[in-house]
Formats: C-alpha cells, sequence, structure tokens
C-alpha cells in the first residue's frame, strides 16, 4: 500500500511538473534604422521555428558594445557585432578597460562598411573637410562610434577639437542632416542600410559617401589589423554614381562561452540550415559563407559548439 502510495505521488509530481520549460535566447541587435535589427529579428525567426523548445527574441539596442555588454552581465544570450568591438571586450580594453567579456565567437557574418555620409551643400568633400562641422560620430554604445574615432584619429583630426559631435544612431543622424541641424555623419553598416537609402531618396537631396580607404594602413597601425580597404559599389544608393573607397570590418555573431555547447552548435546549425530564410529578410544575408570562417576575420576564439559544427563541415577552427 505504502509502495503504491509513493508510486502514485511520484506520478503527481511528474504530472505537475510538465514538459520542460522552452529556453528562451535574447538576441542583442541595434536600431531599427540599419541592419542588425531586421537580421536579428529573421535569426530570432528561424531559431524559434526550427530549434525544438527554443523562444528566440530580437531587442533593439545601441550596437556591438551594447550588445557585448549585455552578454557580459547576462541579460543577452546572443549579439551581434563588429570584429574590433569583440576583440575589446575579449581583451578587456577600450570601452571594455578593467571589464573584459567572457565573448566568444559563433560565425563570422558579413562585412560592416563604413559609410562616412553628407549631401551636396556642405562644402564637404574629403575627411579634412570635416574639421569645424557639425558631425555625429554614431550612438553611444555602438561600434560606429569605435571605427569613427579610429578614422578619425587615423585622417589627422581630433575628434573633440576639430568637430562639433553628436552621438546619434544612423535613422536620427539621417533626420538631423535632412534637417540641416549636422553636416555629416559616420556609420558602419551592410548595404543598402534603410535610413541613408531613405537620405539618398529624399526628394531635393543629393548625397555624398566621402572616400577614406587612404587611412586603413594607420587604423590598423595604431589598434591591429583589423580594418580592410574595401568599396560601396556605385548606385548602392540613388544619386550614388561613383565607387565610394572605404574602410570594412567584419560583422561576428557572438555568445558568452557560457552558453552550452549544444545550444552553440544548434544556433549555428541552424543559421547555415536556413540562411535562404534570411537572405530574404535582408540581401547582406548572402555573404554569410563557409569561405569566411577563420580566425582572422574573427580575432575573437570561436565557441566550442560552433567550433564542433564547422568541423562537421570541413573547417579547422580554434
Amino acid at each position: 500500500m505504502k509502495r503504491t502510495l509513493f508510486s502514485l505521488a511520484l506520478a503527481a509530481g511528474v504530472a505537475l511538473a510538465g514538459p520542460a520549460a522552452a529556453q528562451n535566447i535574447s538576441i542583442g541587435t541595434g536600431g531599427t534604422g540599419g541592419v542588425y535589427y531586421p537580421m536579428g529579428g529573421g535569426l530570432a525567426n528561424i531559431l524559434s521555428r526550427y530549434v525544438s523548445g527554443m523562444q528566440a527574441t530580437a531587442e533593439v539596442t545601441g550596437g556591438s558594445v551594447d550588445n557585448l555588454k549585455l552578454l557580459g552581465s547576462g541579460k543577452a544570450d546572443v549579439g551581434f557585432s563588429m570584429a574590433d568591438a569583440g576583440w575589446d571586450a575579449y581583451k578587456g580594453q577600450d570601452k571594455f578597460t578593467g571589464a573584459p567579456v567572457p565573448v566568444r565567437t559563433l560565425a563570422v557574418l558579413y562585412p560592416n562598411r563604413m559609410h562616412v555620409v553628407t549631401v551636396e551643400g556642405t562644402g564637404i568633400n574629403t575627411m579634412a573637410d570635416l574639421k569645424g562641422k557639425r558631425v555625429s560620430t554614431g550612438s553611444p554604445g555602438s561600434a560606429t562610434e569605435v571605427m569613427a574615432f579610429r578614422l578619425i584619429e587615423a585622417a589627422g583630426l581630433d575628434r573633440e577639437k576639430d568637430l562639433k559631435r553628436e552621438r546619434l544612431g544612423v535613422a536620427e543622424s539621417v533626420n538631423a542632416l535632412k534637417d540641416k541641424k549636422i553636416d555629416a555623419f559616420f556609420w558602419v553598416g551592410g548595404i543598402p542600410t534603410a535610413a541613408v537609402t531613405d537620405l539618398a531618396a529624399t526628394p531635393g537631396v543629393k548625397i555624398k559617401l566621402i572616400d577614406h580607404a587612404e587611412f586603413v594602413d594607420a587604423m590598423n597601425k595604431k589598434s591591429g589589423p583589423l580594418y580592410v580597404k574595401d568599396v560601396i559599389p556605385a548606385k548602392s544608393y540613388a544619386g550614388q554614381d561613383a565607387p565610394n573607397q572605404i574602410a570594412s570590418v567584419w560583422n561576428i555573431l557572438v555568445a558568452s562561452e557560457k552558453m552550452s555547447d549544444q545550444t552553440a552548435y544548434n544556433i549555428v546549425k541552424t543559421l547555415f540550415e536556413k540562411k535562404p530564410e534570411l537572405i530574404a529578410v535582408h540581401k547582406e544575408a548572402q555573404n554569410i559563407d563557409f569561405k569566411y570562417q577563420n580566425n582572422s576575420a574573427s580575432p575573437v576564439p570561436y565557441h566550442p559548439g560552433a567550433i564542433r559544427y564547422f568541423k562537421e563541415q570541413g573547417i579547422e577552427l580554434r
């Protein structure tokens, strides 16, 4: 009788416990005018649909630096980041001085292209022409700000003394430029970036993208081999008649080293197997490719779960 009662009680306990709780994943993205946010939403959708028991949500944030800090505090599980900001977080330097983040790479995504944006009528044709102008260097907590500061320094300008500086996200920068509250802005993102597309399509506005590839070597000399000379092709934006010679840095998808290997494996596997669904969200997803998975594109070490998946694809990483 006692055994029977015990068995019934145990069964009741199991029944009350019910199925295992869903695994909730928070994905740090960026502002609504950039590429991280829609792509993060697409990633959340495929993870929720195809990984059993997982519910993923894309969160609006200030960008790379914010995402890395959210990972460090345990308030986000996955984040989009530029490789340079990820390296700073991993090493505990620059905006992460004294507070390194145990960050690991899940995958290299697509190249993030530096836009130095102005319009005709501001008198800005070169980086040197930014001196004395009202310029947004990106929102606080963004890797745009990190890379903008490095480019400004490499171009021989002092960001505090030579610029009348604002700290706006890309959508806010576009609105401020339209309203003539600023003369130019920096933005690092995929192409096309929705907010920049909006600016270029504005009646009566002629967009200008400022060349700056010549400063990449100086940026790398100071910060390490993080940046590459790249091009925003002509006609990427309405009225952009010539190729724009620029600096680029890779975007990476990151997680904490504390994430379980299986969860990391599932995320990376789904990212690659369902890539066509991400391309439908934003065409930059077409650059997510096995050929870019290497320790040069991402100086941040890969997560063991990601290493396991890529090894199955014949790619050796560390």
